[in-house]
């Protein structure tokens, strides 16, 4: 049996396996449990695996990797245009192996165990965060409802919440003042969990030698160095940095037709998380201007008078992104732009 290409629909226990020979004609079609799956392609030969980028993709991407296999994981919504009827897995795993094999098609480059090992750590922290607020929120609305109002902000709450508790004129009934306790102790072990996370990131930082290159980046700390590792690596998988700018989604989308350009807001495509984290650094920077190189500084001040500075703020984090791609694919340290020489 001549196997040329291989699709694999993925599961949670159960793998759909179709396989393509030179004319791109289907000659298999099985279904493996993952153990049976990496039996069946530890003695064959092929030339390229396709899976989608999803739950588990990268796991079974390196253990192929590990028999020798050439494996490619391509996004979703890439597969979807090669499916030609009703949708099964089957019918996956075949769009699968016919889109591995265009050779303008977009892949997911597999990531390592230090990589995931990062990202789940910036999930979990994402997730304590959303509690964090979450809860803040709550009293809020809870005080609000007994008349009592307290200022947006985490420091307004935990500055407040002491004194609103020990207050006993206030119109607090005892049940509310117990729940009020029991949220201000959750509110605590979040905020305590959250600050291990930080620190978790901040050896990372020092153990990372492309971490530490890039928190010289002005706008980019600790959170967003560790993110751009976690989510791209070395960035070996865009060939410029406008790539990179553009799969996090800080680039123009376009709906020309007719020859003629048309720009508007920013695609939003790829990596939110990322994104935000740039947008939150680019602000940051803007809003300490006058403390930057001189070079930065004559690259903002014509942008800022000419634009808003929302407009500006996206700007400089699609700059920062380019920034942040050139010094990991180089490997060198960052040089802040410097003035022109009259």
């Amino acid at each position: 049996m001549n196997l040329h290409t291989i699709g694999i629909d993925l599961g949670k226990t159960s793998f759909h396996l179709v396989g393509l020979d030179e004319r791109g004609e289907v000659v298999v079609r099985k279904r493996f449990t993952r153990l049976q799956l990496l039996r069946f392609t530890a003695n064959r030969s092929v030339q390229r695996i396709g899976m989608e980028a999803c739950g588990g993709s990268h796991f079974l991407g390196r253990a192929l990797q590990q028999q020798g296999h050439d494996v490619r994981l391509i996004p979703a919504q890439y597969v979807k245009p090669y499916v030609k009827t009703n949708k099964n897995d089957y019918i996956d795993a075949e769009a699968i192996a016919e889109a591995v094999g265009r050779p303008t098609m977009r892949f997911v480059p597999i990531k390592s165990d230090d990589q995931l090992d990062l990202q789940s750590l910036h999930r979990v922290r994402e997730r304590w965060i959303m509690r964090r607020t979450a809860v803040i929120n709550q009293m809020r609305g809870l005080l609000l409802e007994r008349g009592i109002t307290v200022r947006k902000g985490r420091s307004h709450m935990e500055a407040a919440l002491p004194g609103i508790l020990e207050d006993a004129e206030a119109n607090l009934s005892g049940a509310l003042r117990f729940l009020l306790a029991q949220l201000s102790v959750e509110l605590e072990q979040t905020s305590q969990r959250i600050g291990e996370a930080d620190a978790a990131i901040q050896r990372a930082v020092r153990e990372n030698e492309a971490c530490q290159r890039l928190v010289t980046i002005p706008g980019i700390g600790p959170v967003t160095a560790t993110a751009v590792i976690a989510a791209i690596g070395n960035g070996a998988a865009f060939r410029k940095g406008r790539e990179f700018a553009a799969w996090v989604g800080v680039v123009p989308r376009q709906r020309s037709t007719g020859g003629k350009q048309t720009l508007l807001g920013i695609s939003k495509r790829g990596n939110a998380y990322l994104r935000r984290l740039f947008v939150q650094g680019a602000r940051a920077v803007l809003q300490q201007k006058a403390s930057q190189s001189a070079g930065l500084r004559a690259w903002l001040d014509p942008l800022t008078a000419r634009t808003h500075r929302h407009v500006a703020c996206v700007a400089l984090a699609n700059k920062l992104a380019r920034t942040a791609w050139a010094v990991l694919s180089s490997q060198e340290a960052y040089r802040p732009p410097q003035l022109a020489a009259v």
